[in-house]
Protein backbone atom coordinates (compact mmCIF):
# COMPACT_ATOMS: atom_id res chain seq x y z
CA UNK A 1 0.00 0.00 0.00
CA UNK A 2 1.01 3.61 -0.79
CA UNK A 3 4.08 1.70 -2.55
CA UNK A 4 3.23 4.79 -5.43
CA UNK A 5 3.97 7.61 -3.16
CA UNK A 6 7.86 7.43 -2.75
CA UNK A 7 7.78 6.91 -6.98
CA UNK A 8 5.04 9.80 -7.02
CA UNK A 9 7.99 12.08 -6.21
CA UNK A 10 10.46 11.37 -8.48
CA UNK A 11 8.07 11.42 -11.56
CA UNK A 12 5.98 14.05 -10.61
CA UNK A 13 9.30 16.38 -10.38
CA UNK A 14 10.60 15.08 -13.84
CA UNK A 15 7.09 15.85 -15.69
CA UNK A 16 7.15 19.22 -13.01
CA UNK A 17 10.49 20.14 -14.91
CA UNK A 18 9.02 19.93 -18.29
CA UNK A 19 7.23 23.13 -17.96
CA UNK A 20 10.15 25.57 -16.75
CA UNK A 21 11.83 27.87 -19.26
CA UNK A 22 14.89 25.99 -20.45
CA UNK A 23 17.67 28.29 -18.31
CA UNK A 24 15.48 27.58 -15.03
CA UNK A 25 14.70 24.03 -16.03
CA UNK A 26 18.47 23.51 -16.20
CA UNK A 27 19.72 24.64 -13.19
CA UNK A 28 16.74 22.68 -11.56
CA UNK A 29 17.77 19.70 -12.93
CA UNK A 30 20.83 20.07 -11.90
CA UNK A 31 19.81 20.41 -8.48
CA UNK A 32 17.35 17.51 -8.78
CA UNK A 33 20.50 15.35 -10.09
CA UNK A 34 22.33 16.29 -6.97
CA UNK A 35 19.29 14.72 -5.25
CA UNK A 36 19.05 11.56 -6.88
CA UNK A 37 22.69 11.37 -6.13
CA UNK A 38 21.84 11.22 -3.02
CA UNK A 39 23.20 14.87 -2.19
CA UNK A 40 20.46 16.32 -0.54
CA UNK A 41 22.41 19.15 1.78
CA UNK A 42 24.46 20.13 -1.34
CA UNK A 43 20.70 20.34 -3.33
CA UNK A 44 18.94 21.89 -1.06
CA UNK A 45 21.77 24.99 -0.52
CA UNK A 46 21.58 25.36 -4.29
CA UNK A 47 17.31 25.32 -4.07
CA UNK A 48 17.78 28.55 -1.15
CA UNK A 49 20.21 30.28 -3.38
CA UNK A 50 17.89 29.35 -6.24
CA UNK A 51 14.99 30.67 -4.81
CA UNK A 52 16.85 33.51 -3.10
CA UNK A 53 16.20 35.48 -6.82
CA UNK A 54 13.13 33.68 -7.60
CA UNK A 55 11.23 33.11 -3.90
CA UNK A 56 7.96 32.41 -6.30
CA UNK A 57 9.33 30.13 -8.69
CA UNK A 58 6.86 27.05 -8.41
CA UNK A 59 9.27 24.81 -10.17
CA UNK A 60 12.11 25.61 -7.47
CA UNK A 61 9.96 25.45 -4.58
CA UNK A 62 8.20 22.01 -5.83
CA UNK A 63 12.15 20.92 -6.17
CA UNK A 64 12.48 22.33 -2.01
CA UNK A 65 9.69 20.43 -1.35
CA UNK A 66 10.94 17.45 -2.59
CA UNK A 67 14.40 17.46 -1.00
CA UNK A 68 12.88 18.40 1.99
CA UNK A 69 10.95 15.11 2.34
CA UNK A 70 13.88 12.82 1.33
CA UNK A 71 15.66 14.52 4.00
CA UNK A 72 12.84 13.32 6.17
CA UNK A 73 11.51 17.12 7.17
CA UNK A 74 8.16 16.43 6.83
CA UNK A 75 6.52 19.10 8.69
CA UNK A 76 8.80 21.72 6.51
CA UNK A 77 8.02 20.22 3.53
CA UNK A 78 3.97 20.07 4.11
CA UNK A 79 4.59 23.61 4.53
CA UNK A 80 5.94 24.13 1.30
CA UNK A 81 3.34 22.02 -0.82
CA UNK A 82 0.80 23.55 1.37
CA UNK A 83 1.82 26.92 0.36
CA UNK A 84 2.34 25.78 -3.54
CA UNK A 85 -1.43 24.72 -3.53
CA UNK A 86 -2.28 28.15 -2.17
CA UNK A 87 -0.27 30.06 -4.69
CA UNK A 88 -1.02 27.73 -7.49
CA UNK A 89 -4.14 26.07 -7.01
CA UNK A 90 -4.53 24.65 -10.60
CA UNK A 91 -1.53 22.60 -10.15
CA UNK A 92 -2.21 19.15 -9.38
CA UNK A 93 1.24 17.80 -8.38
CA UNK A 94 1.20 19.59 -5.28
CA UNK A 95 -1.66 18.80 -3.74
CA UNK A 96 -0.43 15.03 -4.21
CA UNK A 97 2.65 15.10 -3.47
CA UNK A 98 1.05 17.08 0.44
CA UNK A 99 -1.38 14.14 0.24
CA UNK A 100 1.80 11.71 0.39
CA UNK A 101 3.41 13.27 3.11
CA UNK A 102 -0.15 13.48 5.07
CA UNK A 103 -0.53 9.69 4.56
CA UNK A 104 3.20 9.07 6.10
CA UNK A 105 1.82 10.76 9.21
CA UNK A 106 -1.34 8.92 9.08
CA UNK A 107 -3.27 11.78 8.40
CA UNK A 108 -5.55 9.71 5.57
CA UNK A 109 -8.86 12.34 6.34
CA UNK A 110 -6.18 15.11 5.15
CA UNK A 111 -4.55 12.87 2.79
CA UNK A 112 -7.89 11.91 0.99
CA UNK A 113 -8.82 15.78 0.88
CA UNK A 114 -5.35 16.78 -0.74
CA UNK A 115 -5.77 14.04 -3.49
CA UNK A 116 -9.13 15.20 -3.87
CA UNK A 117 -8.11 18.89 -4.74
CA UNK A 118 -5.10 16.97 -7.22
CA UNK A 119 -7.99 14.94 -9.04
CA UNK A 120 -10.44 18.13 -9.44
CA UNK A 121 -7.45 20.05 -10.90
CA UNK A 122 -6.35 17.46 -13.43
CA UNK A 123 -9.07 14.85 -13.33
CA UNK A 124 -6.75 12.52 -15.93
CA UNK A 125 -4.07 12.67 -13.08
CA UNK A 126 -3.74 8.66 -12.83
CA UNK A 127 -1.44 8.66 -9.87
CA UNK A 128 -3.37 10.71 -7.66
CA UNK A 129 -6.79 8.31 -8.21
CA UNK A 130 -4.44 5.91 -7.46
CA UNK A 131 -2.46 7.05 -4.32
CA UNK A 132 -6.88 8.09 -3.44
CA UNK A 133 -7.87 4.50 -3.57
CA UNK A 134 -4.70 3.70 -1.10
CA UNK A 135 -5.92 6.49 1.24
CA UNK A 136 -9.83 5.41 1.17
CA UNK A 137 -8.64 1.72 1.80
CA UNK A 138 -7.08 3.09 5.19
CA UNK A 139 -9.84 4.80 5.86
CA UNK A 140 -12.22 2.06 5.06
CA UNK A 141 -9.55 0.31 7.58
CA UNK A 142 -9.87 2.58 10.38
CA UNK A 143 -13.69 2.57 10.03
CA UNK A 144 -14.25 -1.45 10.18
CA UNK A 145 -11.70 -1.94 13.19
CA UNK A 146 -14.15 0.69 15.15
CA UNK A 147 -17.27 -1.13 13.95
CA UNK A 148 -15.00 -4.18 15.27
CA UNK A 149 -14.31 -2.83 18.65
CA UNK A 150 -17.95 -1.52 18.92
CA UNK A 151 -19.65 -5.30 18.35
CA UNK A 152 -16.81 -7.77 18.19
CA UNK A 153 -19.32 -10.90 17.20
CA UNK A 154 -20.28 -9.07 13.89
CA UNK A 155 -19.50 -11.29 11.16
CA UNK A 156 -19.72 -9.24 8.58
CA UNK A 157 -17.95 -6.48 9.74
CA UNK A 158 -15.10 -8.76 10.43
CA UNK A 159 -15.01 -10.23 7.10
CA UNK A 160 -14.63 -7.11 5.67
CA UNK A 161 -11.52 -6.40 8.14
CA UNK A 162 -10.07 -9.57 7.26
CA UNK A 163 -10.32 -8.83 3.65
CA UNK A 164 -9.28 -5.10 4.11
CA UNK A 165 -5.99 -6.32 6.32
CA UNK A 166 -5.26 -8.80 3.75
CA UNK A 167 -5.43 -6.59 1.11
CA UNK A 168 -3.05 -4.15 2.71
CA UNK A 169 -0.41 -6.65 3.44
CA UNK A 170 -1.07 -7.69 -0.29
CA UNK A 171 2.83 -7.67 -2.13
CA UNK A 172 3.08 -4.60 -4.42
CA UNK A 173 5.06 -4.03 -7.61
Amino acid sequence: MFTHFPKTAALLASLFLCFAASAQAGEIQEIDALLKQGQADEALQRIDAYLADKPKDAQGRFEKGLILTQQGKADEAIRIFSDLTEDYPELPEPYNNLAVLYAGKGQYKNARDALEMSVRTHPDYLTAHENLGDVYVKLASGAYERAAQLNPDDKNTQTKLKLLKELLSAPTE
